[in-house]
């Protein structure tokens, strides 16, 4: 873990040899760090120094989907947590829930103490169902958005997985973060990265990386993202994204993994032009 104050300055580091594939953080309301680890199947609560509080799974022990390695097309069935988790978000009453992602198609709901309360999911493209649920976010109504990334859809859900509505019209979305004026930011992986053998893109959509800011009802308020993938501004494999109390906008790529040319960005800081 890596720790930076808003200039880009490194401040600390912590947590070697603690992590196998650290896939997604998240700060929650207590102020604690949250790191879902997807290789060795656990989700962590730290401090904000690195001290441990909480382990939920088992490391090197994964629930049995009859998943092949990281392929989520072989998932067979879903089941309890985890097999290569990928996010993490906080209800009103501090529950976790948890997206069970490359090995699984579930989302874990967890008392604030780590109680498993509910699960619900199963391999597939109808509503409820998912193709690798590669993050998740819950808003002040409260409603879950799930990012089904290989679905290339957002879909959204009341607390206890009840199916609400979806979106469609987005391109593998990797994660999904909101600013407390209501707006939604999706990063959208796009098809040029992170294909395996055999897979085409759609010939109806954009391939690109891009960002996109939306309503709480889905409508499209921005979108950006370019041919130079490497150039500052746009995006080579966007993987991550959230706003700070400024309404300032982090996003975070995969690259070395993806096969990005050497010095292209990793996090990128857009200002907001409009406080």
């Amino acid at each position: 873990m890596i720790v930076f104050d808003s200039d880009g300055n490194f401040l600390r580091s912590w947590g070697e040899e603690l992590f196998s594939s650290p896939h997604s953080v998240r700060i929650g309301k207590d102020g604690m760090v949250y790191c879902v680890d997807r290789d060795n199947h656990t989700v962590r609560k730290l401090t904000p120094e690195g001290d441990l509080i909480l382990t939920l799974g088992e490391k090197g022990r994964p629930s049995e989907t009859g998943v092949q390695g990281l392929d989520f097309r072989t998932v067979r069935r879903s089941s309890g947590p985890f097999n290569h988790p990928t996010d993490i978000a906080f209800g009103p009453s501090d529950e976790l829930f948890i997206s069970d992602g490359y090995g699984n198609a579930r989302v874990h709901r967890f008392s604030p103490d780590g109680e498993l309360l509910a699960s619900w999911g199963e391999p597939g493209d109808g509503k409820g169902c998912f193709n690798l649920p590669h993050a998740i976010w819950v808003d002040k109504a409260p409603k879950l958005y799930v990012a089904d990334r290989e679905n290339s859809r957002i879909q959204i859900f009341t607390l206890e997985g009840e199916f609400i509505t979806q979106w469609k019209d987005v391109n593998r979305p990797t994660c999904i973060s909101m600013d407390d004026k209501g707006a939604v930011y999706v990063t959208e992986l796009g098809y040029l990265v992170g294909l395996f053998p055999g897979m085409r893109a759609p010939g109806d959509r954009e391939p690109l990386p891009r960002l996109t800011i939306r309503s709480m009802e889905g409508e499209v308020l921005a979108r950006w993202g370019g041919e130079d993938r490497c150039s500052p501004g746009n995006f080579y494999a966007p993987h991550a994204v959230c706003t700070d109390s400024k309404g300032d906008l982090y996003v975070g790529e995969v690259t070395r993994a993806t096969g990005a040319p050497p010095g292209c960005h990793v996090i990128q800081k857009f200002a907001r032009k409009n406080p």
